[in-house]
């Protein structure tokens, strides 16, 4: 029985150790290579093979500043100034949480959310939440923030099946993510939260009030340059 145990544990530490070094290895090769598939993308994808992903992959220069402004004023306003974690943040999300008795609030920064995006899965349990951490500290030291949020902009899920900044703005406005407006930045910024019910619900005064709030607040936020 003892032996039973100690190979169980020997297998399951193995286990853990080769997620480690695949995340490492990707992170590795994803420096300086298009992101072309998630693991968002392949659970997508898998749950229903006939209907195919939409993705186009976008350097960092060929996507409007509006766009990057006003993701990054929605979904994290310190993103230039933590290292992958706003603790402050959490704790906000927390008592936000706890004052209405269920979950209203992440607190998850772009990092933490793209780091999820690229290995994980949307459940909440604690094992998703620690390996989403690991990765994130792992990402933070080996990538620019730069490059983050360029990731981030080319993965993120705008809709149903729609991944990505480009393959969003093709699908709401028929037009690249270089040529935004303004207004239209906003808009992408503002489904962010919950895209596939936006998609269909595109005059949800919840949609429309998130979208002014971001507008206010895009020319404050910072990007990497």
């Amino acid at each position: 029985m003892k032996a039973f145990i100690v190979r169980t544990l020997l297998i399951l530490v193995s286990l853990v150790l080769l997620v480690q070094l695949w995340i490492f290895g990707s992170l590795v090769w994803w420096r300086t290579h298009p992101v072309e598939s998630t693991m968002m993308m392949r659970l997508d994808y898998w749950s229903d093979p006939s209907k195919p992903i939409k993705h186009e992959w976008r350097d960092y220069d060929q996507i409007s500043d509006y766009v990057k402004h006003a993701v990054v004023a929605a979904e994290d306003g310190k993103f230039l100034q933590h290292k992958g974690f706003d603790w402050e943040g959490m704790q906000n999300a927390l008592e936000r949480n706890k004052d209405k008795g269920k979950v209203v609030a992440g607190g998850s920064t772009i990092s933490q959310q793209l780091a999820k995006n690229l290995f994980l899965y949307n459940k909440r349990s604690f094992i998703r939440k620690g390996q989403e951490a690991v990765a994130t500290w792992m990402m933070e030291r080996m990538w620019t923030k730069q490059r983050i949020l360029e990731v981030y902009l080319n993965s993120v899920e705008f809709g149903d099946n729609i991944y990505g900044v480009e393959a969003a703005t093709q699908h709401y406005f028929g037009k690249s993510s270089r040529s935004l407006s303004r207004e239209q930045a906003a808009f992408i910024a503002a489904i962010l939260p919950n895209p596939k019910y936006y998609d269909e619900n595109r005059q949800d005064r919840k949609l429309n009030y998130r979208k002014r709030m971001i507008q206010k607040y895009m020319r404050y936020s910072h990007i990497p340059n």
